[in-house]
């Protein structure tokens, strides 16, 4: 005899079956995104810039390799030429495979992440956790660890926030309930906090005649360069 249910998961259509109907998500959420929220939390990075405070990321899955990305936009793409005295002190936590391992299979995976922030967080430090679900328990003890040592909670997911809002001083909550189309935009806010941040340590930093392009290539603002469009011309 055939299980129905199994007749029933079987023949679902799923919700997005073609390319059209996966793009056409996109006008939706972009109309929803929670732009205010997004424009504090660039301010409040821009804080930790000028304020020299830490910046510590994580996540699971594309969420780990979302944290890389944003760690080398921040650390790099922010960088003035020629300002070697004052960086974005910004680091991933998903990136020591061998750390990461250790406290997982000596303890648990529950505690990658707390532990790391155990050893190098300060109070006033920014915890900048990401999940699709909100709901990651890796990423949720290390926001509750933040919180134990008074640091600044970040947090960037979709669905319906999970539990990360409860542990967050700001939550970046994308409207969609398909993990794929949250994960797009966790990547689109990402660049978007990035862009915003930059423009402001170049607003602050006018005075240096050129600046660099962009988070890949290190070139000035040279006549006709991509950069003109990124950044008004220096007076």
């Amino acid at each position: 005899m055939v299980n129905p249910k199994l007749v029933l998961t079987m023949t679902h259509r799923p919700e997005i079956a073609d390319s059209h109907s996966y793009f056409e998500n996109y006008s939706r959420v972009v109309t929803e995104l929670p732009y205010g929220k997004i424009e504090q939390v660039a301010d409040e990075l821009h804080r930790a810039y000028q304020q020299q405070r830490r910046v510590f990321l994580f996540g699971n899955g594309g969420s780990a390799a979302l944290a890389s990305h944003f760690a080398c936009d921040l650390g790099k793409g922010t960088t003035l030429p020629g300002n070697i005295h004052k960086r974005f002190r910004v680091l991933s936590l998903t990136d020591n495979i061998p750390l990461i391992t250790a406290w997982a299979n000596d303890v648990s995976y529950e505690q990658v992440f707390a532990e790391q922030l155990r050893n190098f967080l300060q109070p006033g430090d920014i915890a900048f956790g990401i999940s699709g679900s909100g709901c990651s328990p890796n990423v949720l003890l290390a926001l509750q660890v933040a919180r134990e040592s008074n640091a600044f909670n970040i947090g960037l997911t979709g669905f319906n926030g999970g539990k990360m809002p409860g542990l967050c001083d700001l939550c970046i909550i994308i409207p969609s309930h398909n993990m794929q189309i949250i994960e797009d935009f966790q990547l689109s806010i990402t660049h978007a906090l990035f862009t915003l941040v930059r423009h402001r340590i170049y607003e602050a930093g006018r005075d240096c005649a050129w600046v660099q392009e962009s988070s890949c290539v290190p070139t000035v603002n040279a006549l006709g360069s991509h950069a003109q469009s990124d950044f008004p011309p220096v007076p």
